[in-house]
């Protein structure tokens, strides 16, 4: 009787790494660009008189006064712009302040960056700095980055600033801001008349000089947020271990922190405190991009700008006569985000 001889089976192929998921990432990073440009369109041709593309084409090609001519360069695009501006501005602080505080509900205000610019604008109106949408932006712009500082100032004081510390801290500062804020406005109806209709959160009546005044800071905050994105990668891990791996926590921290106030100051300067982007943005970058901070930094900068360029249109479309005001709409979609993050996921990253 004669035994079968086994055969040996043929070893499997070493995997071989094709680089697909960067592939899929920068294939979505371009769709994503694509969406936004879009949207800039969109935000062109639609609002309380559409106009179609001969007409919008002419706008930005030619400029002989007529009235498309007029809606398009002195009203629709300037708004955009800084709607795109700002939006990357606080999309990029909201994923830089999740990625920090390992809070998945984190977003720019929890850091007292809008009660500080609130209470100067506030101070500003009363004193009569305030006169105009240029002196408001340097008014804000200097109570955020106040605020800023003071919160890493305070936070930082014993073994550094923790992410419990900073957001302990900045909610901290954020509720003594908010009450000083408020006894002011109650006590002055006109400088209640003036902080109104900054405080709605409105890319509303701004122009390419309130884009240019917060360029330079939004550049900056940029900047150091790129060059805090593996540092973020790294501090996920745990501090102990990205410590061993030779990363200074105290200077990963006080770049991450510098960059979410130069960009939620440039955000709130020019348009007003405007919720939920920045956690908007963040979780929407994550489902797309995963965790690493190298992808999720400059997803979530185009999500955000295509978010407020979106809902700065919608509040143009649905105000028939008037508009409603992006920060509102903004608002409107967040809380229910808000409602479910918290239902469905950990608070910790």
């Amino acid at each position: 009787m004669s035994s079968a001889v086994p055969t040996a089976r043929p070893a499997a192929p070493p995997p071989v790494r094709t680089g697909r998921p960067a592939v899929r990432r920068t294939a979505a990073l371009l769709v994503l660009v694509v969406v936004l440009v879009l949207a800039f369109a969109a935000s062109l041709a639609f609002g309380s008189r559409g106009l179609g593309p001969g007409a919008l084409w002419h706008a930005l090609t030619a400029n002989d006064g007529s009235d498309p001519d007029v809606i398009v360069r002195s009203l629709r695009f300037p708004r955009t712009v800084v709607a795109v501006l700002i939006g990357v501005c606080l999309g990029v602080a909201g994923t830089l302040m999740q990625g920090h505080t390992r809070n998945a509900l984190a977003e720019p205000g929890i850091f007292g960056v809008s009660s500080g610019a609130a209470f100067a604008v506030v101070l500003g109106l009363q004193l009569g700095w305030v006169e105009s949408v240029s002196s408001t932006v340097w008014v804000a712009l200097v109570g955020a980055l106040v605020a800023t500082f003071g919160v890493q100032r305070l936070a930082s004081r014993g073994n550094g600033a923790s992410p419990v510390g900073l957001a302990l801290t900045g909610a901290a500062v954020a509720a003594m801001l908010g009450a000083l804020t408020s006894a002011i406005v109650l006590l002055d109806a006109n400088t209640l008349d003036g902080y109104r209709f900054w405080a709605v959160g409105s890319v509303a009546g701004r122009g390419l000089d309130v884009a240019g005044q917060v360029l330079p800071f939004a550049a900056v905050g940029l900047i150091l947020a790129l060059i805090n994105a593996r540092d973020l990668d790294l501090l996920a891990l745990g501090d102990d271990v990205a410590a061993g791996l030779g990363l200074s926590i105290r200077r990963a921290r006080l770049v991450g922190l510098v960059s979410i106030g130069l960009l939620t100051a440039a955000g709130v300067a020019a348009c007003g405190p405007i919720g939920f982007l920045g956690l908007l943005a963040g979780h929407v970058a994550r489902r797309i991009f995963g965790a690493r901070n190298t992808w999720l930094i400059p997803g979530a900068a185009v999500i955000g700008g295509t978010a407020l360029v979106l809902a700065d249109l919608v509040g143009r479309l649905v105000g028939g006569a008037g508009e409603v005001q992006a920060g509102v709409v903004l608002g409107i979609v967040g809380a229910p985000l808000f409602v479910i993050v918290v239902r469905r996921r950990a608070v910790a990253l």
